[in-house]
């Protein structure tokens, strides 16, 4: 039983959580320590629960931005279903892996990313595709199958990680990038949840009462976005990379 103090704790880390994932991506980065925080037991079940209030907050942010802004599902599509696939793999390795097998990778990935980003403030102003055809579908799809595999082995940071690829490799804006990425995001969960609920790494009562106020936050952070353009999202962005960066290091 988890006491009510906590619990309450644990909807507000969720209610910030969803505004911040679905302005920018990395939502996780509030939600699963204050699970790891909260919840007793193995840290895998922190990961799943986490899981349970990211995919109710995913989809009702998806569903606000697909009214405004229709993104190109001919890459979205593939790009979920292969990070769908992804992520099976990496919350099947959840328990095992050690998460230190890639932190120094992600950290070195993220800085770049980071600086990239800041120095070219027209990057993602407007959709400037550096692909076409099979060759933007094929680079889409293997970005989601290993960022997949990434957010069901650990999750933090992975809506960051799929604006990096969709904006400075693949040439979308912001605002478009984060429409796409609610839709891939909302694959890795789902199949993280169906891996962790099968291992019986789900409180599902807490994370149910998470979901409430991710979706709130989901909801109104989704609507501030599609208000101030890209230009806002660019700077959540760049604020959450930063965080991100921080916490991988000093947990490192």
């Amino acid at each position: 039983m988890i006491d009510l103090d906590v619990l309450i704790w644990l909807a507000l880390a969720a209610l910030v959580a969803g505004w911040v994932d679905a302005v920018a991506g990395g939502g996780g980065l509030l939600q699963v320590p204050a699970l790891l925080l909260g919840l007793p037991g193995p840290g895998v079940q922190a990961l799943g629960t986490n899981k349970v209030a990211s995919v109710f907050g995913t989809a009702a942010a998806t569903g606000t931005y697909l009214r405004k802004v229709r993104p190109d599902l001919r890459a979205a599509l593939p790009m979920a279903g292969l990070a769908f696939l992804g992520s099976l793999g990496g919350a099947a390795t959840a328990s095992s892996l050690p998460e230190n097998v890639f932190r120094p990778l992600i950290i070195a990935l993220l800085i770049g990313a980071w600086i990239w980003v800041a120095v070219s403030p027209a990057m993602g102003a407007v959709d400037r595709l550096r692909f076409s055809g099979r060759r933007h579908i094929a680079i889409a799809g293997i970005a989601g199958l290993v960022i997949g595999f990434y957010d069901g082995l650990l999750g933090p940071g992975t809506g960051s990680f799929l604006l990096i690829v969709l904006v400075a490799l693949l040439g979308y804006s912001f605002l478009s990038a984060s429409v796409t990425a609610k839709i891939v995001n909302l694959g890795t969960n789902i199949a993280a949840i169906i891996i962790f609920g099968f291992g019986g790494y789900i409180w599902w009562q807490v994370g149910l009462v998470m979901a409430v106020f991710n979706v709130i936050g989901a909801v109104v952070g989704a609507r501030m976005a599609l208000r101030r353009g890209s230009g806002f999202v660019r700077i959540v962005f760049l604020i959450v990379v930063a965080v991100l960066i921080v916490r991988l290091v000093i947990v490192g």
